[in-house]
């Protein structure tokens, strides 16, 4: 039978998002933006490299490898990445941040001539009104600045990313001068910036249909538009959906949703809910290795009940929901059993649904635990671990159970499959 006879999908019955930009492609922040976050550990450049390989594994489009202005460091590191991507002749390509100043931008020139690599140079500077009043900033000051910053790269040989932080909160003149300002200047690519987590998905929608309304099309230019979005309301992967229905091409994202304060976009989710919305279509599974490489090289911990990459996200050991899971199972049918209680097929993204044994439990749990590890599930064994299931004050682990297996001095022979 048929995912459609079993499954009535509101998503799409009227109104469904559409993604009219063509191909949507990702921009991994995990090793520049993502490493701001005030709990992180910078990783070594091994991990980094190793990092890398695994977003170059999951078809991630582009990637920041670092703000090389920042010191010697950096430069190094960012150097090093720059390398493993011409060497290992990875699809990938690479962009670095830079404030909009010669001195940030000169050693991306250095870089990308001592890799043999393009490197996008992604320009940045505050653009909103009270950034402007803190610094004490004209716009004209903003458009000089944006000027010399834009020509200084494209006289280098870099492709130019410009951004402007705090995107979301600048008034729609401010944004217009200086995104006009930087393509006649030569910038191919606008990063419209949600840096606080201000945006609301309406929000982003209605800045990036100003932006290639108002921009983009009377420019008469071949540009690309992006959307970096933080996560400060907890809106930035639903924002970063809502600006590639806009019409945005490609959405900036970081492994765990690491970046300053509560982090930037998740890339993981991002890379799910495109695969699942049918925006791509690539092997993803290895994002679990991805985010938990991620999660290890920066000293962070992937909470249990993360989606999807979490170590809960598959499991089960509630009665109700394991006995629907058993059932479907029992047919033989692995698609049946991911989507009976699941909205997310764990095989697409290299993984199983898993059934565990606790208080709430029913017989059933016991049951298929046990048939499933070749054991017989007699009355008599079944019964003891259900009764120890129901007095303990969580799910018990492979060892526990497996004790009261030894215990009964039953249950020796396994069970035919």
């Amino acid at each position: 039978m048929s995912d459609d006879l079993l499954i009535h999908d509101w998503n799409v019955a009227d109104g469904a998002e559409v993604f009219s930009g063509g191909a949507v492609m990702l921009n991994d922040e995990t090793l520049r933006d993502g490493l701001q976050n005030p709990s992180v550990h910078d990783p070594s450049i091994a991990e980094k490299i190793e990092i890398l390989h695994l977003m170059e594994a999951l078809g991630i489009d582009t990637v920041n490898i670092g703000l090389p202005g920042a010191g010697p460091r950096a430069f190094a590191d960012t150097e090093a990445l720059a390398r493993e991507i011409a060497t290992a002749r990875m699809k990938i390509r690479p962009n670095c941040a830079a404030r909009t100043h010669k001195n940030d931008i000169r050693p991306i020139a250095e870089i990308s001539q001592r890799a043999g690599l393009a490197i996008e140079a992604a320009t940045f500077l505050g653009s909103s009104p009270i950034r402007r009043l803190v610094e004490d900033w004209s716009v004209e000051h903003l458009v000089r600045t944006t000027e010399d910053a834009v020509r200084f790269a494209v006289a280098e040989g870099l492709p130019v990313m410009y951004v402007t932080e705090d995107t979301m909160r600048t008034d729609p003149a401010t944004v217009k001068k200086l995104y006009v300002t930087a393509v006649e200047c030569g910038a191919r690519s606008l990063v419209f910036c949600d840096t606080v987590g201000h945006a609301t998905p309406r929000g982003a929608y209605n800045l990036i249909r100003f932006a290639i309304e108002e921009i983009v099309k009377p420019s008469g230019e071949k540009l690309r538009v992006d959307w970096h979005g933080h996560n400060d309301r907890g809106l930035a992967v639903a924002n970063s959906l809502a600006a590639i229905a806009a019409g945005a091409n490609q959405v900036h994202a970081a492994g765990m949703s690491l970046g300053e304060r509560v982090g930037n976009t998740a890339m993981e989710l991002m890379l799910v809910n495109l695969r699942l919305m049918g925006a791509i279509d690539r092997d993803l599974t290895r994002l679990k290795e991805y985010s938990e490489t991620i999660a290890r090289a920066t000293h962070t911990v992937i909470p249990p009940n993360y989606p999807v990459v979490g170590r809960d996200a598959f499991r089960t050991a509630t009665g109700v929901h394991a006995a629907a899971i058993v059932k479907a199972l029992r047919r033989n049918d692995a698609n049946l059993a991911n989507m009976i209680y699941s909205g997310v097929p764990s095989q697409l993204f290299g993984m199983e649904q898993t059934i565990e044994v606790g208080p709430l439990s029913g017989r059933s749990n016991v049951i298929y635990w046990l048939e499933s590890r070749g054991l017989v599930a007699s009355d008599e064994l079944v019964d003891r671990i259900f009764k120890a299931a129901k007095e303990s004050a969580r799910v018990m682990s492979d060892a526990e159970l497996y004790a009261l297996v030894d215990a009964s001095g039953a249950a020796k022979t396994p069970a035919p499959r």
